[in-house]
């Protein structure tokens, strides 16, 4: 029996999605199944060693399922799962609530925000 307790649900829902990198590359992953080295090449600040920890902590969690194809050298891909499907309206959420911020702050979101498919459709 499993005795962990929240104080509200949104906690359970943080220790999924919560840091830094999760959230981006769940919303990379939106847009179809990657490789290991193609979301490192659209998140060029994240360490592969973070990659790495943050792809398998994910699927932990049941939100992006793990492909592995059978052929040499190998290839690995990710993709939502169903799970993880069920947040896209959070991820939505999340970068239309980020873009306001960023116009609050910044004035020009073209000025501070880096050139990626998840922003084409800002332009």
């Amino acid at each position: 029996m499993n005795n962990k307790k929240y104080n509200i649900a949104v906690e359970a829902t943080l220790e999924v999605i919560g840091g830094k990198w999760k959230c981006v590359i769940l919303c990379h992953l939106t847009h179809g199944k990657k490789r290991t080295s193609e979301l490192k090449r659209l998140m060029p600040n994240i360490t592969q060693k973070m990659l790495t920890q943050q792809l398998r902590e994910l699927e932990d969690d049941g939100v992006i399922n793990r492909i592995v194809h059978n052929q040499i050298p190998p290839k690995v891909e990710y993709e939502l799962s169903e799970y993880g499907l069920s947040l896209k309206g959070i991820l939505d959420s999340l970068c239309s609530w980020g873009e306001k911020h960023i116009t609050k702050v910044y004035g020009d979101k073209f000025a501070v925000l880096e050139e990626s498919v998840l922003n084409d459709h800002l332009k």
